[in-house]
């Protein structure tokens, strides 16, 4: 890759919580967690004036489909991939010590084992052999680090052991070494309070990542069951499929815009009707069945854990372009079966006299009297511990679905949950099963004074 220093650009993926790097120099750069739209990178690339060569991973993903192949297959670019992570397409494996050139350095792998069995960093060093940066992937995350559960409950002790020896490895590199992770913010993957963007260093993190500060094994168990949330049913595929390398795209996909009769053919057929648009929105009027998860940052996550994995979907949109981000996000995790949108939005469903429903919405103010309706909390089970509306009901907004025949079809719900999104979800979700429900879409239970809670005793 020439002569020159490397140059590091990051490129977010807010929806996975997750983000991507692109290590340039000359006219050539290096990609590492590659998410499935490569497109997208490559354009940043482009504009950048590289070509990219080469797409490192750190690990088989759990939470979203790599876009490796969609580069290699569109751009020629190689591989280099975990040695142990048993992927059956082609790829140049990689394991300890294994480097690929950067300007007048280069990436070398480092083993960091813990969030995966075969998880690697990599570590840019210059011209000298010193360390720069560490590209962390899923293992020393901005505040925390990668979860050691996601393989099953058999390995979560021989996987915290080994993220354990894994952070007094990595706290033996130089102070001023950045740190670059591929989890954050928004990410079910991380374990404590995590954060992405800025830039951190060892040694800052040395100073305030309470996983460094752990001082043996059972401390460090401790900080990260403390940090341990549900997260989504779907990340149970994404690993198989990354092994076997996922359904290339060949490139960016154009809106998708089916007529009134068609979109109505696809919902009689049994396509799931997945509406993106805002809780307010959707709350005025939506096609009676559909269900609300509003574009935004926890769009695919909520996507992912609630929608069956290979029905049709059809899309009620704001516009063309937000189809194509919806569709980008579903894409990422693997929900090849997106219809299309239907033209013309809900104008265009009420003008056929398309069947629909609508509901209205509640403040978190209401939550202090909630009159005769019964409070519905959606929320994770490790929040209800913080404090609970009283007498509420208390069931996880993903497992609402199972769990509707259980509720009450005579009482009517004021759904709540931290911030409005969750609740929103819910309230579609029982609305579609003709079930009364108001969504609390300005807040939540946390707005409540602790005096308006009760604590949950377990």
């Amino acid at each position: 890759m020439g002569t020159l220093t490397p140059e590091v650009v990051v490129i977010p993926t807010p929806g996975l919580g997750n983000s991507t790097y692109l290590v340039g120099a000359g006219p050539d750069a290096l990609a590492i967690d590659v998410p499935r739209d490569a497109w997208r990178i490559v354009e940043i690339a482009q504009d950048h004036g590289w070509r990219i060569t080469h797409a490192l991973e750190t690990h088989v993903h759990n939470d979203y489909l790599s876009g490796a192949r969609e580069l290699e297959a569109a751009h020629g670019t190689s591989i280099v991939a975990p040695g142990r992570g048993d992927y059956a397409f082609r790829h140049v494996p990689a394991d300890e010590g294994f480097e690929v050139a950067a300007g007048n350095g280069g990436l070398v792998a480092r083993a960091t084992p813990g969030h995966t069995p075969e998880h690697l960093s990599w570590e840019l060093q210059d011209a000298a052999g010193t360390p720069t940066a560490l590209f962390s992937g899923g293992s020393l995350l901005i505040g925390g680090v990668g979860r050691t559960d996601l393989l099953g409950r058999a390995r979560i002790a021989e996987m915290t052991e080994a993220q354990f020896r894994t952070m007094r490895r990595l706290a033996e590199l130089p102070d001023e070494v950045a740190v670059h992770p591929t989890h954050g913010t928004g990410s079910f993957c991380v374990a404590g309070d995590v954060d992405i963007g800025g830039l951190a260093t060892i040694g800052a993190l040395k100073r305030w990542n309470p996983a460094f500060a752990a001082s043996d094994l059972e401390a460090f168990d401790a900080e990260l069951t403390a940090g341990r949330t549900l997260y989504p049913t779907y990340y149970r595929r994404m690993a198989p499929l990354n092994r076997r390398g996922p359904r290339q795209l060949d490139g960016p996909l154009l809106p998708q815009a089916l007529t009134t009769e068609r979109f109505a053919g696809a919902r009689a057929s049994g396509a799931w009707v997945l509406d993106a648009r805002d809780r307010w929105a959707f709350a005025e009027g939506h096609v009676q069945g559909a269900w609300n998860i509003e574009a935004g940052d926890a769009f695919a996550a909520y996507a992912g854990w609630l929608l069956p994995f290979d029905a049709p979907i059809v899309l009620v949109v704001d516009s063309p372009e937000q189809e194509v981000d919806v569709r980008d996000e579903l894409l990422r995790i693997g929900f090849d079966h997106v219809l299309g949108h239907l033209a013309g939005g809900m104008d265009a469903w009420l003008a056929v006299g398309g069947e629909t429903s609508s509901y209205a919405t509640a403040s978190w103010e209401e939550l202090r009297e909630p009159g005769e309706e019964r409070v519905l909390d959606v929320r994770q089970p490790y929040e209800w511990r913080d404090g609970v509306v009283p007498g509420s009901e208390r069931v996880f907004v993903a497992d609402l679905p199972s769990a509707v025949s259980r509720l009450d079809p005579h009482q009517r719900y004021l759904v709540a949950c931290r911030t409005g999104v969750r609740a929103a979800i819910a309230a579609s979700l029982l609305d579609a099963a003709g079930i009364a429900a108001r969504p609390v879409v300005d807040g939540g239970v946390p707005a409540l004074p602790a005096a308006d809670l009760e604590p949950v005793v377990e």
